[in-house]
């Protein structure tokens, strides 16, 4: 029991360490296309070629011969080779390891070297990036014209309104050495590319990025790839070209112009060793030309390059291979095929536009023609809204004739009555007049007296005081005299005969002086009560005679309103239209028998007062 369990248990355990073994190892890698980043996991033990064909099936690429997989290397690149195993060559040590898949090879023509649309994409992604970034020279006008077919492969036919002024703000188009060369604004480059870009109207996006790729190829610095090198021991330093046509030497200051070119047709072979490179000419009358490069990896590069160019030169004189024929024969389809779909969405969207302006100017013609036919209604009823308004006007205007006429005569009779009551009222009101004079006359008489009588009644008070004044002086002496007489009487006992007429005269003086007394005090008393009467009749009748003239003056401006009022109303009830212009009445004063009688009455008042 206790073996068998143990058999088991070791079956168990061989079985695991089997499942362990089996299960490969892997590392991550990211590669960073043109347009997009992708993650492999792939194998400790493949190779170079592993990784770049499981790239290049998943991009869907075929025209392999072109690329390659670059990575960095301290202050260089380098191209991962397809024979040794990815982690035997110097790649990053970081993990996932970053890979650029990129064009390593440019071809002579593009418009006949590439076929697939997904490689003239790349290699179109590529070169603009390439230009963006001053890797390789181009002049400002053919920056514009680049530009604008970048615009057209990315927006399609120009529409002016979609396409509004700014929509091209936030690409990059253009380098900056070119927007630093003129004193111009972001507008006005725009301006400059719009102008162009609506010329390529009808081009599709492969179309324009292949144009596009057709005027790169003609720059100087397309497809080059340089590199520092000295010639011989003078350690003269020069720059190495290496491209589709050959190997060139440059200045290090130029890079356009280079002074010495060995095209590949005419080189016999090209040695390397260390750090000597030796380019053999086929003629060999030429000389030999021998450079120094101080690094061995990129001696390693140059090699590489220069190997890669030169067979991809000799293939290109060479018939195709059928793999290459074949794509070929299915991009022409596929480009035939592309091309007569365009054609048709190209004749159905002009059928379509065609059709939309034939129907625009349909419906336009018939709003005109209901706006013309509405117009024309409306017209018709105003005639004959027109027709009926004139007709009413001249029954109107005849009815108005007949009426003013007859009012025109009745005016006339009023006119005459109004201007005899106006002349009786003018006699009664001067007549007026002068009473209402007369009566200020005898007031201001009135006064005159009152002030008169005031004055008398002020004498009289003066002689009565006066009268006071001698009669109590006569008292005095009186009661002097009877004071200083009376002991006399009284000391004889019968008083002389004598006395009795003196007492007599004394009783009569007194009672007379009494009756004097009384007699002035009532005058006074008279005087005054027929003062005060007085006075208040001159004030009673001067209180009369403001309230008098104030409605007397009342009553004139009353008149005088009822004037204005009345002319009024008789200009409005007698004015003639402007067939029956020929009457107007003249303004006439309009008397009132109610004032008349007012007028008299205050007048009775007055004379009776």
């Amino acid at each position: 029991m206790f073996t068998k369990f143990s058999k088991i248990k070791n079956t168990i355990k061989m079985s695991i360490l089997g499942l362990k073994k089996k299960q490969p190892k892997t590392f991550k890698v990211k590669v960073i296309t043109m347009d997009a980043e992708m993650e492999f996991s792939c194998e400790v033990k493949w190779k170079g070629k592993d990784l770049f064909d499981l790239v290049c099936r998943t991009v869907g690429l075929r025209e392999t011969w072109f690329f390659g997989l670059r990575y960095t290397v301290k202050d260089t690149y380098a191209w991962l080779k397809p024979e040794k195993r990815v982690l035997d060559q110097e790649v990053p040590k970081d993990f996932p390891i970053t890979f650029h898949f990129l064009a390593k090879f440019f071809p002579e023509k593009v418009e006949e070297e590439l076929v697939q649309e997904i490689t003239q994409h790349l290699f179109f992604l590529q070169v603009k990036k390439q230009i963006l970034d001053e890797e390789i020279f181009c002049s400002p006008e053919a920056s514009v014209l680049l530009a604008s077919y970048a615009v057209q492969a990315k927006y399609g036919d120009y529409d002016p309104n979609f396409h509004k002024p700014g929509f091209l703000a936030q690409d990059e188009l253009l380098p900056k050495r070119v927007l630093m060369q003129y004193q111009m604004t972001a507008d006005m480059w725009e301006e400059k590319i719009t102008a162009w870009y609506a010329e390529h109207r009808g081009i599709a996006r492969d179309e324009a990025e292949m144009e596009y790729l057709k005027i790169a190829q003609d720059l100087e610095m397309y497809g080059v790839s340089y590199f520092a090198i000295t010639q011989n021991k003078r350690d003269t330093d020069l720059l190495l070209g290496v491209d589709a046509q050959g190997l060139h030497i440059y200045n290090p200051n130029n890079k356009l112009n280079p002074n010495k070119s060995f095209p590949w047709s005419g080189i016999r072979n090209i040695s390397y060793s260390e750090k000597e490179f030796t380019i053999k000419p086929l003629d060999k009358k030429k000389d030999v030309f021998k450079f120094y490069s101080s690094q061995l990896r990129v001696n390693k590069l140059i090699l590489q390059l220069c190997i890669g160019n030169h067979d991809l030169f000799m293939r290109r004189r060479k018939v195709d291979s059928i793999e290459v024929q074949q794509m070929k024969a299915q991009a022409k389809e596929e480009k035939a095929r592309k091309k007569m779909e365009r054609q048709i969405l190209a004749r159905e969207k002009q059928m379509r536009e065609e059709a939309e302006r034939a129907k625009e100017e349909m419906e336009r013609r018939l709003f005109q023609l209901q706006d013309e036919a509405r117009l024309a209604n409306e017209a018709l009823l105003r005639s004959e809204e027109t027709a009926d308004l004139l007709a009413e006007k001249a029954q109107i205007a005849e009815d108005e004739a007949k009426l003013l006429a007859h009012k025109a005569a009745e005016a006339e009779q009023e006119r005459q009555r109004l201007e005899v009551t106006a002349m009786k009222t003018k006699e009664e009101k001067r007549l007026m007049e002068q009473k209402m004079r007369e009566a200020e006359q005898l007031a201001v008489k009135l006064v005159e007296q009152s002030e008169r009588r005031l004055k008398e009644a002020d004498h009289l008070k003066q002689d009565l005081t006066e009268a006071k004044d001698a009669e109590r002086r006569a008292k005095q002496k009186l009661l002097e005299i009877t004071k200083t007489t009376y002991p006399l009487i009284a000391a004889y006992a019968t008083p002389p005969a004598p006395p009795e007429p003196a007492d007599f005269s004394y009783d009569s003086a007194s009672s007379r002086l009494d009756f004097k007394d009384s007699d002035m005090k009532r005058l006074s008393m008279e005087i005054e009560r027929e003062r005060l009467e007085y006075m208040e009749k001159s004030k009673h009748l001067q209180d009369q005679l403001k309230e008098l003239k104030s409605e007397i003056e009342s009553l004139k401006l009353e008149e005088q309103h009822q004037q204005q009022q009345q002319q009024q109303q008789q200009a409005s009830m007698y004015s003639l239209p402007n067939e029956a212009r020929g009457y107007v009445p003249e303004p006439v004063y309009i008397p009132h028998s109610n004032r008349n009688s007012a007028y008299m009455s205050q007048m009775a008042f007055f004379e009776e007062v």
